[in-house]
């Protein structure tokens, strides 16, 4: 062979060569836009190409574009186009047979054409392993109060080289269907290894063998990391404050700029961002204090899974081993003692990371994972403190592949019968995973404090039901501690509670009602059993609670429901019509509330769009509803459970507060609160009685602050999507209040509509509820006097003085003539003499507080 022809040979490899490794280089990552024509770009520069191609036979697919945006959307691609399936259909993608690869898909549950997502439960499986089934994005964005879903998993290499993605419709549901929005497979380098298993010190996992989804991926004492901002692997980092247990949440001092982080050998550069490893939460400066509590997490996880916890470390302001030692601990089990910072890394600024394994069954009940540190004494350090930077929590596979969970139970969000989706099951699970409820009592509260810790974990007091595989928490979610009681046949809960000014109701009327329980009835689930619509005395319609067996949070419940409402009666209080307690059931019988709640009518998908007015008119109700409790009725009875899922709306657009399974009687003339355990919602939650557990009727005061900035700005309590300041929607209401602009903050919808002087009158009510302090906060009485006068600048914005002090008056007569009809007025006002009673009518006209 001559020289020229060598030459040409070597070209002809080296060409080779050069295209085969652009061809490997390219088929390492794929990132989708589903059902698009053609590429697009997203919000923030990154790339989407047409799916097309990759589908198997796209011809048996169909697209289609969503018909609205929600404005909580990062971008409109990949999210307002989507690829329908009708039928078991799969993506085709080569990929390395090497490498691990991330698999991300992006849901925005809307309508396309003529198709409700309410209707589409689907199953996903790549390759042996199922990521989701039964899979509701629907009910999952309803449950966390989001507008879309990203589910992320990480799979083991795949030795063929050939990656299938299959979405299966489900067949257990007429017209079902599947859907996607944005698919991203993306090689990553192998960040797992082996794993010691938390409580057992001889066992470990290889986790490099194992498919995981990713749970939670937090930046602990930071804010929000896009996958932009990551280092190199596209992940999003999360703020951890929604998570952190009690009030005890530390502090979160950041780095100085004159700390460099320096990655060692052993930690790569991909592991975590700089941005995670200058920011911290630690316990705080007194040290005494610190010896007495655990700075604590929680998440919401699946059960019947092993996970692999991932906890990241920098110490950015101390310089020696021995100055700040902690232990880590696991669900109450510890997973290392001695934790010291500077001892793993040698010096300040230097990354460090810890992963352990923990299996979670189902034979506590229990579907929270529990993360806490605690200075650890025995070390005798320099400083009795904990720091964490960051925290990820994977669910690794089963022993079948499977990584899916079941659908999270939404808050009760009841809706009208013409706005609610059609479901058509075909098998008895259907109950299970229907998401809407049409108008009853919302949930029972979240245990949110009040649990005691030991100085090597805690006690375990919250119970709930059912795994829920989330990003985030959930937030709508209300759930109440409760003891697991045997219940007996019989009515004697029942009779000695209700008083007998209870209707009781046999098993087999109920029965009757609601079609012996016919799953196709169910217009709710929540923490205490399943609702249904059903139907009384020929032809009422109403709405039917049945408790379930095995909820945590049946008895006392039932029976605080029976004692408070069976007694009172007001035309803005939700009206218990009976009960059954008979073979072991607990069934309450309320009025049918046709529109729902208050929130469904703001901000969760509903076509309904409440003007001003209306929102006015339904506050001004729900405030005269929550002063009778105060003021009206025999004794003091504080809700403990405010919040727009709670307030219900008739065929009338009546407000009526509901859910009374919270309540309390307030403190005695002699008493200023009630000491009692921290019961309710994240984001309405007053401060106040957080920190304290000293309850009082101004903590219904300070819920409904945060339900009035609700209406205003038509958005949820919490939102995690958001800013760190903009999360909560009392602290952002407060600091735009202070910073003057408070009204770049109204739902747009409405800002029109509002009146300059009816405005600056409800938001500064709204303001003075969320007082830190319960003392500074006005009665409920104030808040009602001062939406009337609201109503009154809305109404009549040239001269509402001439008539404020008239319509005052009719809403006291209104007030007084719907006080009750059960309590007898000598009862009613049993001790008081005439000018006691009158101090009602006081506090309306000249609010005072109480």
């Amino acid at each position: 062979m001559n020289c020229d022809a060598n030459i040409f040979f070597w070209a002809i490899i080296c060409s080779c060569i050069i295209n085969r490794i652009h061809s490997a280089s390219s088929l390492e990552s794929y990132v989708l836009a589903c059902g698009a024509s053609s590429n697009a770009t997203d919000a923030n520069g990154r790339k989407w190409i047409s799916d097309t191609e990759f589908l198997n036979a796209p011809e048996k697919t169909t697209s289609a574009t969503a018909q609205s945006q929600d404005p909580s959307l990062p971008s409109p691609v990949p999210y307002m186009r989507a690829r329908i399936f009708h039928s078991k259909s799969s993506y085709k993608f080569s990929i390395s047979p090497v490498k691990r690869h991330w698999i991300r898909l992006h849901f925005y549950p809307s309508f396309y054409n003529s198709l409700n997502c309410f209707d589409s439960f689907f199953s996903v499986t790549v390759d042996g392993f199922t990521l989701l089934n039964n899979f509701s994005a629907s009910i999952t964005a309803q449950a966390l109060t989001q507008a879309y879903i990203l589910r992320e998993f990480t799979l083991i290499p795949i030795k063929s080289g050939a990656l299938s993605l299959t979405f299966i419709p489900s067949t257990n549901y007429d017209n079902s269907f599947a859907f996607v929005n944005g698919i991203e497979i993306i090689s990553m380098p192998e960040i797992f290894g082996v794993v010691p298993y938390v409580g057992f010190s001889d066992m470990s996992m290889d986790a490099e063998y194992y498919s995981m989804q990713t749970m939670y991926r937090l930046n602990v004492g930071g804010q929000f990391i896009p996958g932009t901002n990551d280092s190199g692997l596209l992940r999003t980092w999360y703020d951890d404050s929604p998570y952190i247990f009690g009030a005890a949440e530390g502090v979160s001092p950041k780095a100085s700029k004159k700390v460099r982080i320096e990655y060692p050998s052993s930690v790569p550069k991909y592991i975590a961002p700089v941005d995670v490893y200058t920011t911290a939460r630690m316990m705080g400066p007194n040290q005494t204090l610190n010896l007495n509590f655990n700075l604590t997490w929680v998440f919401q996880i699946d059960m019947n899974f092993t996970y692999l916890v991932r906890f990241h470390f920098c110490e950015y302001q101390l310089s020696k081993a021995n100055q700040r030692v902690f232990d880590i601990f696991i669900n109450n089990q510890t997973a290392y003692s001695g934790a010291d910072v500077i001892g793993w890394t040698g010096g300040k600024g230097v990354p460090v990371y810890k992963d352990f394994a923990i299996h979670v069954d189902d034979k506590s009940g229990d579907d929270q994972l529990w993360v806490a540190l605690h200075p650890d004494a025995t070390s005798q350090p320099e400083y009795y403190n904990a720091i964490l930077n960051g925290l990820e929590i994977f669910k690794v596979n089963d022993t079948k592949g499977n990584l899916a969970g079941i659908n999270p139970v939404p808050s009760p969000t009841p809706e009208s019968p013409e706005k609610r989706p059609a479901f058509s099951s075909k098998s008895n699970n259907h109950g299970q995973t229907v998401g809407i409820v049409l108008g009853t009592v919302a949930g029972f509260g979240l245990v949110v404090a009040g649990i005691s810790f030991f100085r090597y974990g805690r006690k375990k007091v919250v119970e709930g039901n059912g795994g829920r595989s989330s990003w985030l928490p959930l937030y709508g979610s209300s759930r109440s501690s409760g003891t697991k009681t045997s219940k007996s046949s019989g009515s004697s809960r029942y009779t000695s509670s209700g008083g007998g000014l209870c209707r009781y109701f046999s098993l087999p009327e109920i029965k009757l009602g609601t079609n012996n329980f016919d799953d196709s009835g169910v217009v709710g689930v929540g923490g205490f059993g399943k609702v249904y619509k059903g139907y009384i005395d020929g032809g009422t319609v109403v709405a039917i609670k049945r408790a379930n067996p095995s909820s945590e949070q049946g008895v006392h419940e039932f029976q605080t429901e029976i004692n408070l409402l069976s007694k009172l009666r007001h035309r803005h209080l939700v009206s218990l019509i009976g009960a059954c307690e008979e073979d072991n059931e607990m069934i309450l019988v309320y009025d049918y509330m046709a529109n729902g709640t208050l929130r469904e009518h703001l901000y969760k998908n509903s076509k309904s769009n409440l003007s001003w007015n209306q929102r006015l008119d339904i506050c001004i109700g729900s405030a005269r509803g929550l002063h009778y409790l105060h003021t009206g009725a025999k004794h003091t009875i504080i809700h403990r459970d405010v919040k727009s899922t709670n307030i219900l709306l008739d065929e009338n657009w009546v407000a009526k507060v509901s859910d009374f399974g919270l309540s309390r009687t307030g403190p005695t003339i002699n008493e200023t609160h009630v000491s009692t355990v921290v019961k309710g919602s994240f984001g309405y939650l007053d401060p106040e009685y957080f920190r304290r557990q000293k309850l009082t009727e101004k903590s219904d005061v300070y819920s409904f602050g945060v339900v009035l900035f609700e209406v205003l700005c038509n958005r949820p309590a919490l939102n995690p999507n958001l800013p760190k300041e903009q999360v909560s929607l009392a602290e952002w209401a407060i600091l735009n209040h202070q910073r003057g602009t408070l009204d770049a903050i109204i739902d747009p919808h409405i800002k029109g509509q509002i009146t300059l002087d009816c405005f600056k009158n409800f938001a500064e009510i709204a303001i003075k509820c969320l007082s830190d302090n319960g003392v500074h906060r006005p009665s409920m009485g104030s808040v009602l006097w001062n939406l009337e006068y609201s109503l009154q600048f809305q109404n009549n914005p040239d001269g509402p003085e001439r008539v404020a002090e008239q319509k005052a008056n009719e809403a006291y007569k209104m007030h007084t003539t719907l006080l009750t009809i059960e309590e007898e007025d000598d009862e009613l006002y049993e001790g008081q003499d005439e000018h006691s009673a009158n101090e009602v009518f006081s506090q309306i006209v000249n609010p005072q507080g109480r």
